[in-house]
Parts: structure tokens; C-alpha cells; sequence
């Protein structure tokens, strides 16, 4: 958190703010961690001046499009957010990068937990980035067919491999939960069980959830807000995440919560079927 939704909506609220706006400065870096690529001394040097011509999504990766070929790639993992703020904002104690725009404004990114990455990327390591990641779902050039192919040649649990961002990007934990429980499957059936008709389901309702996302502004649960500093309202239409011991909403059986892969995982029962007798960590649903 956030994943494809949130960060979709993060990326058109802060390209409606800042587009054809010059960085002038870095006015605080205290989480010199935060940047893994280049050094230190040349993301200083390089990013100060450079105009923002485009921003985008790759993944759960924020793209900031600069001019002279460089691209700031921010992942706001756990709890990171990217708000605008006015010339008389003060930061607080978990803004840990604040760049200053030419009218006065600034970009505050503020992590909590301090989770967030940030890479200044020259177009190589724009093209390493691209390539170290798996098919967009949304993407009109991703089908059914590529689904079937990803799932056919792996016999991983469905739940840790649709987390896999080199296998297919942006899904994270709400959103694998939600789209297992629209596609009638349980998050630990082996990928290459499915037959051609629950990847189809599997497919159409990846597609779904993240979209309702997107259309719902993005999952609010602690931290996450827009680059207005608004919260989304997706927790509103959940199925299953988050949800343990309420009524399923197609059957009513209570939802329950297991640990798949280290991850909470929330499905249920009668509409998501054990495919086996695996040994998987029950958590006290009472």
C-alpha cells in the first residue's frame, strides 16, 4: 500500500498541479536512504533546474518525465504520500524530501515509516526499471491469453505470485484479495491449476478491482491521500480485505483471515474453496 490504484491517483493529481514547472531546489533531505541511484552528490547537483514535462505510473512507481533526459522514479511503498503544498507550508517531522517548484510551491514527499525510495534515472535505467517488471493489467495490450501463459508455467500459489512484481505489476495485498474473491478462487490454488475458464475470471476481475479503485479515488486504511492531501473512499466497496469475521457479500458466510506468504490474507470459504489440504497459519478469527 499504496498499489496500482493508489498511485494512478496520485499521479494524475500531481501532473494536474505541476506540469511545465521547474524544480528549483532540494530544500530538505533528511532520508539521504531514500535515494538509492545516483549518489548522493549527483541527485543534489542534477535535479535542481530541470523542468517536469510528464507524469506517469509504471508498477507501484511514480514517474516525473524531466527534461535533458531524466526521469525521478518515487515508490511511496508503505505509507509514503506526494502532496503539493503552498510556500508557507512548514514540513513535519516525516517529510523527508521537499522540492521546490518556480512559483513558490513545494512537493512534499512524507513517509512515516520511512519505506520510500526515490531513483533519478537517466534512459538506461528508465529501460531497467521497465524491464525488471511484469505486464501492466490495464494495459489494452495485456489479454487473457498473456494471463494464461504467465499462470500455465508455474505451479507458485496464486496469491504470493500475483504480489510478484516481475510477474505482472502494480497488485498488491488488497487488491490480489479482492480479485481472488471475484474470480471464486482460493488465494493458495497452484497457478497452473487453473482452467481456461477461471483464468478468464481471474482476468476480468483483476481488471475490476483495480479500475473501482482508480474510480473510487484509491483505499484510504491509514495514511494515503492524493497530491491534494485527500483521502480515497475504496475501503467503502471492499468484499474481502479487511473484513474478517463480517458476511461475505455474495454468500454470507463470515470472511476469514490466514497468513499466505507472511501476508494477511482475506477470502472466504464457500465461495473460495480450499483446493487442498496444504498446512497454512490459521490466525484466531474470534
Amino acid at each position: 500500500m499504496p498499489e496500482l490504484p493508489e498511485v494512478e491517483i496520485v499521479a494524475r493529481s500531481l501532473a494536474a498541479q505541476v506540469l511545465q514547472h521547474k524544480i528549483t531546489a532540494i530544500e530538505k533531505l533528511d532520508w539521504e536512504r531514500m535515494v538509492e541511484t545516483p549518489d548522493l552528490a549527483t541527485f543534489r547537483a542534477t535535479l535542481p533546474d530541470r523542468c517536469i514535462l510528464a507524469i506517469g505510473r509504471r508498477a507501484k512507481w511514480l514517474l516525473m518525465t524531466l527534461d535533458a533526459g531524466w526521469t525521478l522514479a518515487l515508490h511511496l511503498r508503505m505509507s509514503g504520500n506526494l502532496t503539493v503544498q503552498a510556500a508557507e507550508a512548514m514540513p513535519d517531522i516525516y517529510t523527508h524530501l521537499v522540492l521546490a517548484l518556480d512559483d513558490g510551491r513545494r512537493i512534499f514527499f512524507q513517509d512515516q515509516r520511512k519505506f520510500g525510495r526515490v531513483r533519478l534515472l537517466d534512459p538506461v535505467g528508465l529501460a531497467a526499471l521497465h524491464a525488471s517488471l511484469g505486464p501492466e493489467p490495464l494495459d489494452t495490450q495485456f489479454a487473457i491469453n498473456d494471463l494464461a501463459q504467465l499462470l500455465a508455467r508455474r505451479n507458485a500459489r496464486l496469491k504470493p505470485l500475483l504480489l510478484n512484481q516481475a510477474i505482472i505489476a502494480g497488485l498488491g495485498n488488497i487488491y490480489v484479495d479482492e480479485a481472488l474473491w471475484y474470480a471464486h478462487l482460493h488465494p493458495l490454488r497452484a497457478a497452473s491449476s487453473l482452467d481456461p475458464d477461471e483464468v478468464e475470471r481471474l482476468y476480468y476481475a483483476i481488471r475490476t478491482v483495480l479500475q473501482q479503485g482508480i474510480q473510487n479515488h484509491g483505499s484510504t486504511l491509514r495514511t494515503y491521500r492524493n497530491s491534494y492531501g485527500e483521502p480515497g473512499n475504496n475501503q467503502e466497496h471492499f468484499a474481502v480485505y479487511d473484513r474478517k469475521q463480517q458476511p461475505c457479500p455474495r454468500c454470507g458466510t463470515p470472511i476469514k483471515r490466514i497468513l499466505v506468504a507472511q501476508r494477511g490474507t482475506h477470502f472466504c470459504p464457500v465461495c473460495q474453496p480450499d483446493p487442498s489440504a496444504l498446512p497454512i497459519t490459521v490466525e484466531n478469527n474470534r
